[in-house]
């Protein structure tokens, strides 16, 4: 199965194996994502905002599957933007782990200057692969589109549009059209009430930790 996590870091780095946003809001978008995939499947609820487990079984995926165990693991329940900012680093690493394990990308070390280590993740082939297609595909037809959107293209959408990647994946539209289709399947009966409450409260998330990467910068 491909999740929304791995669409997202597909969608937020190029085929040259570079990320196109920066690494805190790719981590928090991605865990943001892996906890969306939690509510989809009914192993979380927020209760009070904050993330609480109600079915601890396994989903199968592993990256979905560590998180759920820190989850359940847990002395206390948390917000889902703690959990983002917590886990924001290592979310992304095993989630381009389980891409490079699969064949999706590959990972390529060097040094800048002889120095400094940088790791890439390229396509095998320098094209798109066909999970990053398939995603973009689904995008393009909701964005462009009027009618309702399915579930998980919704939360992909809502997860693409917090991480301000719209424009990446339809550079040819109005950034105001983006903006208004954007909102217009944020407010659209496409989602229960946990994973809208869920999606609510990742969007915000994403939002603050941008703030603080730019006041960081």
């Amino acid at each position: 199965m491909t999740t929304l996590a791995d669409e997202l870091v597909l969608i937020c780095y190029s085929d040259e194996g570079r990320p196109s946003v920066t690494h805190p809001i790719l981590g928090y978008g991605v865990t943001g994502a892996l906890l969306t995939e939690l509510v989809l499947a009914g192993r979380v609820d927020l209760v009070d905002k904050k993330v609480v487990v109600t079915d601890p079984t396994p989903t199968g995926e592993p990256a979905v599957d560590a998180l759920l165990a820190r989850l359940a693991g847990a002395d206390k329940p948390r917000k889902p933007q703690q959990w983002m900012h917590k886990l924001y680093k290592e979310s992304t690493t095993q989630v381009l782990d389980g891409l490079v394990e699969r064949g999706v990308v590959r990972r390529e070390e060097a040094k800048v200057l002889l120095v400094f280590p940088t790791t890439r993740y390229p396509t095998p082939d320098g094209r798109q692969p066909a999970l990053e297609a398939d995603a973009r595909a689904r995008l393009r037809a909701a964005l462009e589109g009027d009618g309702p959107v399915d579930e998980r293209t919704a939360a992909l959408c809502a997860l693409v549009g917090a991480a301000r990647q719209e424009r990446k994946v339809l550079p040819d539209v109005p950034k105001d059209r983006l903006k208004a289709r954007l909102k217009e399947i944020s407010q659209g009966a496409w989602a229960s009430d946990a994973v809208r409450r869920a999606i609510d409260e990742i969007q915000v998330a994403l939002v603050a930790g941008a703030a603080v990467a730019a006041a960081g910068a």
